[in-house]
């Protein structure tokens, strides 16, 4: 992934991994591993009990589907991709958001993605599997948070964050609309940016995170600190965090300085 700064372009294997991220891979992938131990009659019958079946989710009650369906995969190149962007987008904003609210986030949108799948499939016994409701959750947010930020497409075109989640979104809407047959779940990774969104919105964030994106002049993400600290110094303090955020979304973590990094995670603590 590429982006860009005042400097120029810079380019990057990823940012490094949060203990979350770490986590979920690690799940992930062992899961995957254990299913190919499996022989294929036993395989078939836990992707049937584990994967999200629409005629048996919410009509059955199964409702350990909705999670456990986010863990299982289609083969190597459906996990592949699905934990390349989960480290890619997930772990910058494990590491601004904190862990418990990263993690809330990432169950809503495979949740919504899930039940977006059940309620537009209804009655179909075919088993949605993987984590890409929640993957397409994190590119809204990441799209949210670094608007500016400049992705490399295929590791060659540049694009910014913000047309790249659009643009993912858009044919999303069309495959959707023409019920493909291509064996892919569209209206899982929908109901993912759906969810993702309508959470951001909502307010929920706002109680967990220091700072919250909205549109702010010429399409650059601004931050607010929410929280009655009184005026003074916590009111400096309040200002201070928001130029930090600001310089987040413009150059990346990795461009904070140690202190800089200890006055947002002293600002996690407080909200």
């Amino acid at each position: 992934m590429g982006y860009r700064t005042g400097g120029g372009m810079q380019l990057g294997f990823g940012p490094p991994l949060g203990s979350t991220v770490k986590t979920l891979l690690a799940v992930n992938i062992s899961v995957h591993i254990a299913l190919l131990l499996l022989p294929p009659g036993a395989r078939e019958a836990f992707v049937s009990l584990l994967g999200l079946v629409p005629a048996d989710a919410l009509p059955s009650l199964h409702l350990w589907q909705f999670v456990t369906y986010m863990f299982l995969h289609g083969g190597f190149w459906h996990l592949f991709f699905n934990m390349f962007a989960l480290w890619m987008f997930g772990s910058e904003i494990e590491q601004l958001w904190g862990r418990r609210a990263f993690l809330t986030y990432y169950f809503v949108t495979g949740l919504g993605g899930g039940l977006t799948y059940c309620l537009t499939s209804w009655g179909s016994q075919a088993p949605l599997v993987g984590a890409s409701g929640a993957i397409f959750g994190l590119l809204l947010a990441y799209g949210l948070l670094f608007p500016e930020r400049q992705i490399l497409l295929y590791f060659i075109i540049p694009i910014r964050a913000k047309w790249f989640v659009l643009l993912f979104g858009v044919f999303e809407l069309l495959a959707a609309q023409q019920r493909s047959l291509d064996g892919i779940g569209h209206f899982a990774h929908l109901g993912g940016m759906l969810f993702g969104y309508l959470w951001l919105k909502a307010g929920g964030p706002r109680r967990a995170w220091p700072g919250w994106p909205g549109a702010g002049r010429g399409g650059r993400a601004r931050f607010r600190v929410v929280g009655g600290a009184p005026p003074g110094a916590g009111a400096r303090r309040r200002e201070r965090v928001d130029e930090i955020l600001e310089k987040i979304s413009r150059e990346g973590l990795q461009s904070l300085t140690a202190e800089e990094q200890e006055i947002l995670r002293g600002a996690g603590r407080k909200h």
